[in-house]
């Protein structure tokens, strides 16, 4: 590198001599000479002597540019070169300081080493010595190459001190030129604050201006403000006046609501109470039905075998006559059959006797009503029965007498009978007032009520109202003529029998017969589904609806009309029928029938159709609510019972109606006194159904205190579940239910006679049952005085149409002398073989004597034994006989049916056999027989091999197959076997399975075989053979066990041991020599061992592989380091996750709840938060489920640190196995392992109790790891961590020394921590580069170490810019527009980056940077980046934004604005791209031109610099222009093409020089008459002859587009390579003006390179 810089030096040419001066600025070339012009212009090729002195003075001043430039650069090469020869050597000498310093570490470790080799030399550690050795070694050649690497640096160093001193010496000859170059700077900054102060000034008027501005706009926005509060304020009151009448009318539904949950809230807890009470009653009904049913099935059992006797006795009769008992019992059977069925016939034929009749007189009684009645004539004017009712009810309402019979008419006036409308007119006043006078009335049914339109009608009565008139002798009255002029209202007589026949004939004509294929149909036409339309059960008011479906029967088309239905049903019955049209054969319709009862009563009629052939009708009926009640027997025997004993039966009660009714059951002999409210019933029968209410509430009030003085019962409970489930069906079906279930109001119990009755009722006597439900009602038999009982029982109902039901109860008692007071004898549970005795006492009521005989099945006869066989007992006595059971093993065989296998469960029954006593007396013993067996499992124990170092642990059970519990003990153990617990003794429970330890721990090597007997407490012994191995291994443990302290979490505890090997000698008759049982002794020699951890485990042991030899020992390390395990640590980061889901979850639930105005109850709210929790904790979201937390996320961080603030405690134990094998480990070949031997192996026992930290982190959730994320380069970023001190003394804290080279600092380290109080450390973060840090923080106490990760990333600051090359040129733009480009900057660091933008135009740093003036120097020498600025002051560039944050991978647009206010075409500027306020990480160069015109020319070589002069030079100087000046002379603008023809070989013909000039358009938005420039050029002929070639010559170019002219030249014959050739030609470009360019061509000959 220092060889290239004094090359570089050497090359560059000093600066010629100071004595030359500097000619004045003004005399350089500007634009080129009038003489010349004027020559060109005439034509003339050759230059004058006036030509060639300009020539000499443009050379010279270009001269003296390229020296000042030449000077410039070498002085700031020079400046370059001593900052980087100063930078270079103090680096080299800091790197040689650190060197020196590494020689000295290395000289001091390499004295420790020796010191430490000589100390292992003495100590004779031959491992250690190869070690340090090793270490020696590898500090001499390290220390030789630190050596090396001093004198390599030290000549470096020495030869940069002597170019650094060569620099300086250059620079001292420059010293002049260096003084004047910052004299001309210091004079161009002082012209450039002269233009800014002027340039301030106007921008400080402008901004007043603008300031004033802003205030008006201020003032105009605060009145606007003030008029927008004063509305928001009006708005503001009206929204609280109606937040507060809200508020109001909320607060008041709000109480209703409450209220209304509060009344629902005590109606459940009232049903709720019900159904406990319920639920109690039923258990109890449980209970007792128990021990009830146990007494039916020993009745039953008795009825059995007494039936079996019975058969048996009639069996021994017949065999004992000498007849056939098969033959006879199975005529009985027959026979029994054959009356069976006869009843069941004759029981048939009376069923379908009633159904027949009941067929029979329903045909009846519809013939009746289809038949029509004859209609007796009447004389006109007579009034019918109905209206003379009516009269008279209209006479009583106004005071008359009531004595005139209401089948009279009443006495007419002669000359004063009104006629048939009066009379109606009168009929309808009276009956007016009859209603306002009489309120009772008003209650008619609805059936009269109807009857009012047709008072003018036809009346059908059974018996003419007048004797005699029906009579053919009859003469009717004659009527007057007067009379008969008026026509009564319906019509007259003939008219309706006009309209009859008229109507008769029509239906004639619609109705004809159907031939089908020769044959006629007859029947009905269409057929009905269903036949039969039913409204069952029906209550007034309410609606009804069915739908029927009409098929046509007939064999062709028929049609089908609705007629109507009969008149008794057209106040109830709608039917909604539209005729379907014509309708073929099988084909249906449908008819919806609608049924609106207004009274309750039954109704039958007819819906009548008319069809094609025929009419045909669908019957209708309406019936009531009734009751139809029954009971499920009329007759209960209860057989035969002792006297004393209980039965019980049941009785149901049914109704199967849809009427509800009280009931009572009563002996028959007792009379009823249901029908004491018959007056009110019949009271209430003139009640329409609107008052049916007033009557429920009379009859409720009056029963209730017909029964205040009767006893209460519960209710029957079963009779409300059938009646509940009734009423759901009922519901279901459509079918109106009148009460909520059965309801039985106060139970009356039978009062007792005098005497006690054997048959009794149950509680349940009387009640209320209700629709489609039963009651159960019990009867109870206790006899009394053996014999046989009977009685009758009746069933009395309120409703007078139920009939009166009866059933009858038979029993019969039977009495015993003798009786055992203990039926059932338990002997409890029983083992086998063992004897067992008991004492049955036998009483008698006999007065005499009498012999006993006790018998025993013989079945049981060799386990039971009943002593005495026989005995006497005396007359009022009582007995004792001695039972003995002795179980033996096959009672389960012997016993047959009596034992139950799977319960083992023994019921034998004993028989008393008395003297002169049919029936013997029975007893059953009960037992439950076990066995007395214990069982070991497994059989047989292989403790394999063990050594004498270890003792085996082995698992066994002891089992209890006994129902009782059994104590045992193993006896007669060796000295090498121990069992706990308790040393093998003990109780065992029933059935219970015990796991006992048997440790087996060998004292030599041998085989060992023996037997383990436990014994029972009935001294049965079981025994369990054992056998095993042992061993005596080569290697020993100076600890089999370690017990650690009490460790922290994350924390290490070490403890040492030793391997040793004392086997030196293989005398086995000296010592023990190491063997595996009786097999050969292990060899003399090194021996190796390997420690096997388990898995997951946090023990380190190191090493883990070595070789001990003989005699000697092995240090072996063993660290313990208690982790909190990754499953525990996700499943609370699960739990935790949830938890947060959970309470989203129950937040989005309260609003939703709050949002719905109808709240549920208190129970309902419970009910739904219980399932909401279920499905919470249940189902938790899949992802939770599947997400593998890694260990540095957030969640798995904070759920570490809950739990370490949570620990407790823990403590475990591991067994660490060491193999050991024969050989060093040395001589192993590659990575063959060693044969270690399974039966030789150590075990190590480690105790590892681990404790909660002393300190915890608490700040962040506890995270132990300080990630400081991403931090950019040279920034700093500070964390704070807040440590506990959760233990109950004060502790003094030390740190760990982080790298002081590093990026992180503890800023605040604290000495000492206070219980319980939390101190807060700084952590720092300031990275110098794009670097991953990572550095451990230990805090070090007496009770432990908490250790922080520190995390950081350094990360430079780096953008990309989508300008290439850094340059954005504008092009051209006409004066005072503007144009605009955008460009991209992308952010591709992971950090958001802070940026600004600062143009140097506008930064006073750039002034300062320029040295010469810019004229002065070359175009291609020209340094500068600020050019030409506007006028007005303005920057002629401008960018937004100016500043502002990029997101990470985010790209920002900026727009660059280009704004000239002049014409000029060098505009330009440097834009900077500043980051963080700090550093600069792009310049982007912007340049622009401006023309005052839409045309722009545009190449050749520069003529002028980029930088304005104050003065502007004319083109055309009016002292050398000859004659006045013309008005019409046109501005010729100089434009210089050089072109140098390269000959370099001049045997071969080069190519021509070529150059371009760009011709261009400027797009605008002003209004000009030409869109296009139009551009050629003069003269062509003449540059054609001198070699110039000019394409093309002429043409236009578009707005915002260029044109290439393309200039090439190649030498004439002629030319003289001394001289240049010059030429001129005029380029004319004609836009919105016009303008001429003068192109002056120099064209030479260039033969070197």
């Amino acid at each position: 590198m220092e060889e290239d810089d004094k090359k570089l030096l050497d090359d560059k040419p000093l600066v010629e001599d100071d004595t030359e001066e500097l000619e004045d600025p003004e005399l350089v070339l500007d634009c080129v000479p009038r003489e010349a012009e004027q020559k060109a212009s005439l034509g003339s090729s050759c230059p004058g002597i006036e030509q060639s002195k300009d020539k000499q003075k443009q050379r010279l001043t270009a001269q003296e540019k390229r020296q000042a430039c030449l000077l410039r650069r070498d002085l700031s090469h020079l400046d370059q070169l001593h900052e980087e020869k100063d930078l270079f050597i103090q680096k080299t000498r800091g790197e040689l300081r650190a060197c020196r310093r590494r020689m000295e570490l290395l000289v001091k470790q390499q004295e420790s080493v020796a010191a430490e080799i000589a100390a292992e030399r003495a100590a004779n550690n031959m491992a250690a010595m190869g070690r340090l050795e090793a270490a020696s070694r590898r500090l001499c050649s390290e220390l030789k190459n630190e050596r090396d690497l001093q004198a390599q640096m030290m000549a470096v160093l020495q030869q940069s001190q002597s170019a650094l001193w060569q620099i300086e010496v250059q620079e001292g000859q420059l010293e002049d030129a260096r003084k004047s170059a910052q004299e001309e700077a210091a004079a161009a900054r002082r012209g450039l604050q002269e233009r800014a102060a002027k340039q301030l000034h106007r921008e400080m008027g402008a901004s007043g201006k603008a300031e004033r501005n802003r205030l008006l706009r201020a003032r105009r926005c605060v009145h606007l403000q003030k008029e927008l509060g004063l509305r928001q304020q009006k708005l503001v009151e009206e929204a609280q006046k109606n937040h507060r009448k809200a508020l109001r009318f909320l607060k008041a539904s709000l109480g209703r609501i409450r209220e209304q949950e509060q009344k629902e809230e005590l109606e459940n807890r009232e049903h709720m109470r019900r159904r406990m009470d319920a639920v109690l009653a039923l258990k109890n009904s449980i209970s007792a039905n128990r021990e009830t049913l146990r007494k039916f099935q020993a009745w039953g059992q008795a009825k059995t075998e007494l039936a079996e006797q019975k058969a048996q006795a009639e069996k021994k009769a017949i065999l004992a006559q000498g007849g056939d008992a098969f033959k006879h019992l199975c005529h009985q059977r027959r026979r029994q059959e054959l009356e069976a069925q006869n009843r069941a016939f004759e029981e048939e034929q009376k069923r379908r006797k009633q159904e027949i009749v009941s067929r029979l007189l329903k045909e009846e009684a519809v013939e009746d009503r289809r038949r029509p009645r004859p209609e007796p004539p009447r004389p006109a004017g007579q009034r019918s029965l109905r209206d003379q009712t009516w009269s008279y009810v209209a006479t009583i309402c106004d005071g008359q007498s009531t004595e005139a019979p209401l089948c009279c008419p009443l006495p007419d006036v002669p000359g004063q009978r009104p006629g048939p409308a009066q009379e109606q007119i009168k009929l309808q006043e009276t009956r007016s007032r009859f209603y306002q006078s009489s309120p009772l009335l008003t209650a008619i049914s609805s059936e009269s009520v109807q009857g009012d339109g047709s008072l003018g009608g036809e009346d059908t009565l059974a018996w003419p109202e007048i004797p005699g008139l029906w009579k053919e002798d009859y003469k009717p009255f004659q009527v007057s003529k007067e009379d008969v002029d008026r026509k009564p209202v319906g019509g007259t007589k003939m008219d309706k029998d006009i309209l009859a026949r008229t109507m008769q004939r029509l239906r004639s004509g619609v109705i004809h017969k159907q031939v089908a294929s020769g044959r006629e149909f007859r029947g009905c036409p269409f057929n009905s589904k269903p036949k039969f339309i039913h409204f069952k059960d029906f209550d007034v008011g309410k609606v009804y609806k069915k739908k029927i479906t009409l098929i046509n029967a007939t064999y062709t088309i028929n049609y089908c009309k609705l007629v109507g239905v009969d008149e008794s049903l057209q106040d109830f019955i709608y039917v909604d029928f539209d005729p379907p049209g014509p309708l073929s054969a099988g084909m249906s319709c449908e008819v919806l029938v609608t049924f609106k009862p207004m009274i309750n009563k039954d109704l039958e009629g007819n819906v009548s159709f008319l069809a094609q052939t025929g009419g045909f009708s669908v019957p209708l009926k309406c019936s009531t609510k009734k009751c139809s009640l029954s009971l499920d027997k009329e007759l209960i025997d209860f057989g035969s019972y002792t006297v004393g004993e209980t039965a019980i039966r049941t009785i149901t009660l049914t109704n199967t109606g849809g009427l509800g009714t009280k009931f009572r059951f009563l002996l028959a002999s007792e009379t009823c006194e249901m029908d004491t409210s018959q007056s009110v019933l019949k009271l209430s029968s003139t009640f329409t159904y609107e008052d049916k209410s007033l009557y429920d509430k009379f009859t409720t009030s009056f029963s209730e205190h017909q029964m205040e003085g009767n006893e209460s019962s519960p209710t029957d409970v079963p009779s409300q579940k059938e009646s509940g489930k009734l009423d759901v069906k009922e519901q279901e079906e459509g079918h109106p239910i009148e009460s909520e279930g059965v309801t039985l109001t106060t139970i009356m119990t039978i009062p007792p006679n005098e005497e006690q009755m054997e048959f009794s009722l149950g509680e349940t006597t009387e009640g209320d049952i209700g629709p489609f439900s039963s009651i159960k009602v019990p009867v109870i038999f206790t006899p009394i005085v053996p014999g046989t009982v009977q009685n009758s029982f009746k069933v009395v109902f309120k409703n007078q149409q139920c009939p009166t039901l009866y059933f009858k109860v038979v029993g019969v008692a039977i009495d015993v002398p003798v009786w055992v007071p203990k039926p059932n004898v338990d002997l409890k549970i029983c083992m086998y073989d063992r004897l067992y005795q008991d004492s049955i006492l036998v009483h008698t009521r006999s007065k005499a004597a009498l012999r006993l005989k006790f018998e025993v099945c013989k079945e049981l006869r060799g386990h039971v034994e009943l002593l005495p066989e026989t005995g006497y007992i005396q007359a009022l006595s009582s007995y004792s006989v001695q039972l003995k059971f002795l179980p033996r093993h096959s009672l389960p065989e012997d016993a047959g049916k009596y034992f139950d296998k799977e319960t083992r469960v023994l019921e034998a029954p004993m028989t008393i056999r008395v003297a002169d006593q049919i029936k013997p007396v029975g007893f059953t013993v009960h037992a439950v027989v076990t066995t007395s067996d214990l069982e070991l499992s497994p059989a047989g124990l292989d403790f394999g091999y063990c050594t004498i170092y270890e003792a085996i642990r082995t698992q066994i059970s002891l089992c209890n197959h006994s129902l009782l519990p059994q104590e045992f003990g193993f006896v007669g153990l060796p000295k090498f076997v121990d069992i706990q617990p308790n040393d093998g003794f003990g109780t065992i429970l029933p059935l219970e399975t015990l796991q006992l330890d048997v440790i087996f721990q060998p004292t030599k090597a041998k085989e060992y075989n023996f037997e383990l007997i436990c014994k029972s407490e009935i001294n049965r012994c079981f025994k369990l053979a054992c056998r095993a191995v042992g061993v005596y291994p080569p290697l020993e443990l100076s600890h089999n066990q370690i017990k650690f302290a009490a460790t922290f979490l994350y924390d290490t505890s070490v403890a040492t041991l030793y391997v040793i090997n004392s086997h030196l000698s293989m005398n086995s008759l000296t010592h023990s020599v190491p063997r595996i049982g009786s097999e050969d002794a292990f060899p003399v020699g090194p021996t190796s061992f390997e420690f096997l951890l388990p898995p997951d485990s946090p023990i380190t042991i190191s090493p883990l592989v070595g070789t001990v030899w003989p005699g000697k020992r092995c240090l072996v390390r063993v660290a313990f380091r208690p982790v909190l395990p990754s499953e525990l640590i996700h499943q609370e980061a699960f739990q935790a996750l949830s938890r947060k889901a959970e309470v989203k979850l129950s937040q989005k639930e309260t609003v939703t709840q709050r949002k719905d105005q109808r709240r549920p109850s208190f129970s309902m709210l419970r009910l739904q938060n219980q399932d909401r929790l279920l499905r919470a904790s249940a189902s938790q979201p899949p992802e939770l489920q599947k997400e593998d937390l890694a260990s540095s996320s957030q969640e798995y961080q904070s759920a570490q640190a809950s739990l370490t603030r949570s620990f407790q405690g823990k403590f475990d134990k591991f067994v660490v196995p060491c193999v050991v094998a024969s050989g060093d480990t040395k001589d192993r070949k590659g990575t063959e392992p060693l044969s270690f031997s399974p039966h030789n192996t150590l075990y190590l026992e480690l105790w590892c109790p681990a404790v909660a930290p002393s300190i915890v982190v608490t700040s962040d959730k506890g995270k132990t790891i300080i990630n400081f994320g991403d931090i950019a380069a040279g920034h700093r970023g500070i964390k704070k961590v807040s440590i506990q001190n959760i233990s109950p003394e004060d502790l003094d804290l030390e740190y760990s020394v982080l790298n002081p080279d590093g990026p992180f600092v503890l800023l605040n380290p604290t000495i000492r921590l206070p219980s319980g109080e939390t101190q807060v450390l700084d952590l720092s973060f300031s990275p110098r580069e794009s670097v991953v840090a990572r550095e451990i923080l230990d805090i070090i106490t007496k009770k432990g170490t908490l250790s922080l990760a520190l995390m950081g990333t350094g990360v430079a600051s780096t953008i990309t810019c989508s300008i290439e090359g850094d340059v954005l040129n504008m092009g051209y733009v006409i004066a005072r527009e503007s144009v605009s480009l955008g460009f991209k900057l992308q952010n591709n660091s992971p950090l958001p980056i802070k940026f600004s933008m600062q143009l140097d135009s506008l930064s006073s740093r750039s002034r300062d940077q320029h040295r010469l003036p810019q004229f002065l120097a070359s175009p291609d020498q020209r340094t500068e980046v600020v050019g030409t600025q506007n006028y007005s002051g303005q920057s002629v560039f401008s960018v937004v934004p100016v500043e502002g944050v990029m997101e990470p991978g985010k790209a920002q647009d900026f727009t660059v604005t280009f704004s000239p206010d002049h014409e000029s075409l060098y505009f330009s500027d440097r834009l900077q791209v500043v980051l963080f306020e700090k550093k600069v990480s792009h310049h982007i160069l912007l340049k622009g031109a401006a023309r005052e015109h839409m045309m722009f020319v545009e190449g050749g070589d520069p003529l002028d610099v980029p930088v304005e002069s104050l003065t502007v030079i004319p083109a055309f100087d009016l002292e050398h222009r000859e004659g006045p000046p013309s008005p019409e002379a046109e501005e010729l603008k100089p434009i210089l093409v050089t072109l140098d023809y390269a000959q370099l070989d001049p045997d071969t013909q080069a190519p021509p020089a070529t150059r371009e000039l760009q011709v261009g358009c400027i797009r605008t938005t002003q209004l000009s008459a030409k869109k296009t420039v139009e551009f050629s050029m003069d003269n062509i002929a003449a540059l054609q002859h001198k070699g110039f070639t000019i394409e093309p010559s002429r043409g236009s170019v578009e707005r915002g587009q260029t044109k290439a002219i393309s200039i090439s030249w190649t030498p004439p014959i002629d030319f003289d390579p001394d001289h240049p050739l010059l030429a001129s030609a005029l380029l004319q470009l004609r836009g919105d003006v016009k303008e001429t360019y003068k192109v002056l061509f120099v064209a030479q000959v260039v033969t070197g390179p």
